[in-house]
């Protein structure tokens, strides 16, 4: 088995992790894998193919800005990218995300479509289904049901500073990426992929795979100083993760939620803050910068009582299966993909900026006996969470796609 992926990071951040993870799984069973990426990159097992330079990453990002043409940049980078392709020959192409400023998708695509190799498409966002946007669910837009046009989300992410091009895009988009005979799209949750099938790609086979997580790195730690260190006494941590943060993540929820739980009980402790966030924060809250060692995130994790997401779009947060993993229940808005991983034995769902149910499931959660509490998440983690069992998935879909093609 020889796989080729595309992704705009190699081993960094969670895209990055899982192409790497996947790699690894295809060489354990004896197989050639390849990464091809764009600008980040860590240490590697997998053959890595550098798709563009960081100059031309800084020219496509920048052009995008003006044009509102992502991923319609990068040509002679990318036509360099099909000829490896064409030389290597893999037996699969996996691609995960491929806006980022890095490559040209519909030069891409012509070659997929020519090309008699099946293609396997995770979906961590929504961007492969828009005429623009990473997430639609913060602007309750439903556009890219129809056709995208006067694009409510036009300064996020992929930013257009002065055109709005998404009717165009999403055109061009649902003519190249319906191109190809024989694809898989895999999204990583059930929301997205009931949103797949509602859009111009649903004559694709669908089949989700959750993302996993290290289980052993994300588990339970009981010895850590960290309550000694921040002063945090006999109280309940109420623990809240992301980077970046910013509204759409539910920070201002935060800062309000402080406020409405008894400073003599609780104690919120927020990471992933830059510092212009750390210098606002009100008081009451324990805020801290991104942290990169991933022992000392478990440890906090391990020490919450409990782990509060209100993301107001997502499609399938690790955050909260590392809480989970670690013992602590999570708390999620219902946006997207968030509540997937959540029961009522290891946590609690609320409506969206329902700031009283939040402090409701809060209590409950504390009222419970905090070692049994333990005990279920992390036994529902090891059960399902496991990215050994998760990324298996990949190669047996990999194995029946390449059989169907003998």
């Amino acid at each position: 088995m020889k796989v080729l992926q595309i992704n705009i990071t190699v081993n960094v951040g969670s895209t990055g992790r899982i192409a790497e993870q996947i790699g690894l799984a295809v060489k354990e069973r004896g197989g050639e894998s390849y990464i091809a990426h764009g600008i980040d990159k860590a240490i590697s097992q997998s053959n890595v193919i550098t798709i563009a330079s960081r100059w031309n990453y800084r020219i496509h990002r920048n052009l995008s800005k003006w044009t509102d043409m992502q991923g319609r940049f990068s040509l002679v980078a990318t036509k360099r990218l099909v000829r490896k392709i064409a030389k290597i020959a893999p037996d699969i192409i996996h691609l995960h995300n491929i806006h980022g400023s890095y490559i040209n998708y519909k030069i891409l695509f012509d070659y997929l479509g020519r090309a008699d190799i099946p293609v396997v498409w995770t979906f961590h966002d929504c961007w492969p289904i828009t005429g623009h946007c990473a997430h639609f669910a913060y602007a309750k837009c439903e556009k890219w049901k129809t056709e995208c046009y006067d694009c409510p989300e036009q300064k996020s992410y992929p930013t257009s500073k002065f055109f709005d091009r998404s009717r165009k895009n999403y055109i061009e988009k649902r003519e190249a990426f319906n191109s190809v005979k024989n694809m898989t799209i895999v999204p990583v949750s059930n929301w997205l992929g009931g949103v797949v099938k509602e859009s111009f790609l649903g004559k694709y086979n669908v089949e989700v795979i959750h993302n996993g997580i290290d289980i052993a790195t994300f588990a339970p730690i009981t010895d850590s100083d960290l309550r000694e260190r921040y002063d945090l006494a006999d109280k309940r941590v109420i623990l809240a993760v992301a980077s970046p943060w910013g509204v759409r993540k539910g920070l201002d929820d935060l800062k309000r939620l402080s406020g409405m739980l008894p400073r003599d009980r609780y104690q919120m402790v927020v990471i992933g803050l830059n510092p212009k966030q750390l210098a606002t924060l009100p008081d009451g809250i324990v805020g801290l910068q991104r942290t990169a060692n991933v022992e000392e995130l478990a440890a906090w994790y391990s020490l919450a009582d409990v782990f509060v997401n209100p993301t107001y779009e997502d499609t399938y947060p690790t955050t909260n299966l590392e809480a989970l993993s670690c013992g602590a229940p999570v708390v999620t808005y219902r946006t997207g993909g968030s509540p997937e991983s959540v029961t009522a034995e290891t946590g609690r769902v609320v409506e969206k900026g329902d700031l009283d149910a939040l402090v409701r499931a809060i209590d409950e959660l504390c009222a419970e006996d905090r070692d049994a509490m333990r005990r279920r998440c992390r036994d529902y983690a090891e059960a399902h969470f496991d990215k050994e069992s998760c990324f298996r998935k990949y190669i047996e879909l990999y194995e029946k796609l390449i059989n169907k093609t003998k």
